[in-house]
């Protein structure tokens, strides 16, 4: 930025490069709505106000403008598609600037992984603020595909590469003083350490927040966010794919605690981000519940700069960034034009050029990453007893439940049986090939016949498979195995629909439309098959997941979460 010319266009002293008049500001700072000019210099915002000439001219003709939008947590892997494609999705919709978790890639690849979405991430119009994966592996119940100590996350800050720690997802660690996590933290001392603490309350909560959390993205209610706020959290409002606490938690704003209070999407599919949007959808949803839309726009901008320390953006004021949102109606905000760094890059929803491209050289370790030890693939499940946990899946939420249940019983061993919705799962090492192997049982997804299976398994991303007999889940599986990861529909010895991922086994390279027209596909044959939830391979890809309570299944067996530890799959009598 050239300072002293941006001063002279402030003064009016000298034309900005485009001035943008006749605007109605929303103005996150002051609560207001402004009828004011915005005078544009490079990638700044010179002024704000009247007086102002400039090169070129955009009358608003009355419209309204606001910051650009914030994302204050996501993760770009779980679009499927590398950052280009999602910035393709997003930024037409009014967001510029997300605070990105590449905790996914991590997990498979490591430092290859993060450094390899920080250079896909350059010179787009999308500013993707990238933190470092705090929980790689998530826990040490699980295989991953790396490690990061504190050593490398530090190295990650040096070079400049991250901005702060992400989720602290291990949180009985930072409660009770892991030396290993508390060596992380050090390490980001006076940069932003998001949170991930599901449930937790009362003294150990206290214990979090004074280990240095400072945001939290996993409250289910009121209660439980009203108590986070009061011990000093920002609280990032969810509205995932998988994960809807919005409409939940919005009862819980008023005029004392908004300014403590994000949005964020954590994890949106491709079809969610076309059809429905972003923080986009997010914002207009805020509004129709009754927020007051400047109250909103604020929630979606300044409040996600504050907590990050972006001071450059989140506001359409002096020297800030020229991140802008043109709308015409403030009851329901839709992006007319997008300005992201001085240039306009939207307009009608639409992007103005291509950002599909040849990405970045792709590293070995994120290329290659599935590795099955097929002569140790083993899906019986040997009758043990009487009584199985089983994993409760929950329509919209993250939460699980543990149920225990009869299990159907055929030639001494343990069966799915989709006449009561109970469907096998298995979870199996795609890292280094040990033939690690979880076996268990879940209810809720609701297929009567088949499988679908998938290498997208938050946050270790090993293959996970569940179906209603043996022969479709290896089917599955083998599908996604011979595609070099991704997610498929079998049933019997046929694979009914499929799509690669072959970026870590967790993204594709190719454009985002056609990833969402083979997504589409997939989730037919899925609800075809009388899978009763609306997304199941997004809701399979967290049923690993072993930070979120209540049971849930790894490569290395079944975990109460809750008591953080291994649980035998059949119950004692």
């Amino acid at each position: 930025m050239n300072r002293s010319e941006l001063l002279a266009v402030a003064r009016g002293d000298q034309p900005a490069d485009l001035l943008l008049c006749n605007g109605r500001v929303v103005n996150v700072l002051s609560g207001d709505i402004e009828d004011s000019d915005v005078a544009l210099f490079g990638e700044h915002i010179a002024g704000v106000g009247a007086g102002y000439s400039a090169g070129e001219t955009v009358d608003l003709q009355g419209a309204f403008i606001a910051p650009g939008l914030i994302d204050a947590h996501v993760h770009i892997e779980s679009s499927l598609c590398l950052p280009a494609q999602f910035a393709a999705a997003v930024v037409p919709r009014g967001v510029t600037t997300v605070a990105a978790d590449p905790h996914e890639i991590a997990n498979v690849a490591g430092l290859d992984g993060v450094r390899y979405m920080a250079e896909c991430s350059k010179a787009l119009p999308l500013q993707v603020v990238l933190m470092a994966p705090s929980a790689v592996p998530a826990t040490h119940m699980e295989t991953s595909g790396a490690t990061l100590p504190a050593e490398d996350l530090a190295a990650l800050l040096e070079e400049g590469t991250v901005h702060g720690l992400a989720e602290l997802m291990n949180f009985p660690g930072v409660v009770y003083g892991d030396p290993d996590v508390h060596a992380k933290i050090a390490a980001y001392g006076g940069r932003p350490l998001d949170g991930h603490a599901p449930e937790l309350s009362g003294l150990a909560l206290n214990a979090y927040a004074a280990a240095g959390a400072g945001s939290d993205h996993e409250c289910a209610t009121v209660a439980e966010a009203a108590e986070k706020l009061a011990r000093g959290f920002y609280i990032l409002i969810r509205e995932a794919t998988n994960a809807k606490n919005l409409h939940a938690l919005l009862p819980l704003v008023n005029e004392h605690n908004n300014r403590r209070i994000c949005f964020c999407t954590d994890d949106r599919i491709p079809s969610d981000l076309i059809m429905q949007g972003s923080i986009d959808h997010i914002l207009r949803e805020t509004i129709a519940f009754g927020i007051e839309p400047v109250t909103a726009f604020r929630m979606a901008t300044l409040n996600s700069a504050e907590w990050f320390g972006l001071h450059d953006r989140g506001a359409v004021a002096p020297g800030r960034r020229a991140d802008l949102m043109v709308f015409e109606d403030l009851h329901a905000p839709a992006a007319a034009q997008v300005y992201a760094g001085g240039r306009l890059w939207a307009e009608g929803g639409r992007l103005l050029g291509d950002l599909y491209r040849d990405p970045a050289p792709v590293p070995a370790a994120v290329s290659s990453s599935v590795r099955i030890a097929w002569d140790a693939f083993d899906l019986r499940i040997p009758a043990n007893g009487g009584r199985v946990r089983v994993i409760g899946s929950l329509q919209d939420q993250l939460l699980t439940e543990e149920r225990i249940l009869s299990p159907l019983v055929k030639d001494g061993q343990a069966v799915a049986d989709p006449a009561r919705d109970i469907l096998k799962m298995a979870v199996v090492d795609r890292h280094t090939a040990s033939g690690a192997t979880g076996l268990g049982f879940i209810q809720g997804f609701g297929l009567n016949r088949g499988a679908i299976a998938g290498t997208v398994a938050h946050d270790h991303h090993n293959l996970v498979v569940i179906g209603a007999d043996d022969e479709s889940m290896t089917t599955a599986a083998r599908t996604v195995a011979e595609m070099g990861g991704g997610l498929a529909v079998a049933e019997g010895p046929q694979s009914l629909a499929a799509l690669p991922l072959p970026v870590a086994g967790l993204m594709s390279d190719r454009p985002l439309g056609e990833v969402r027209n083979r997504y589409d596909s997939l989730l037919g044959a899925a609800h075809e098959f009388g899978s009763s939830i609306r997304d199941p391979f997004m809701a399979m890809s967290f049923m690993a997941l072993e930070v979120i309570p209540k049971l849930k299944l790894t490569d290395q067996g079944l975990v109460d979460v809750e008591a953080f530890d291994f649980v035998d799959l059949f119950v004692e009598e």
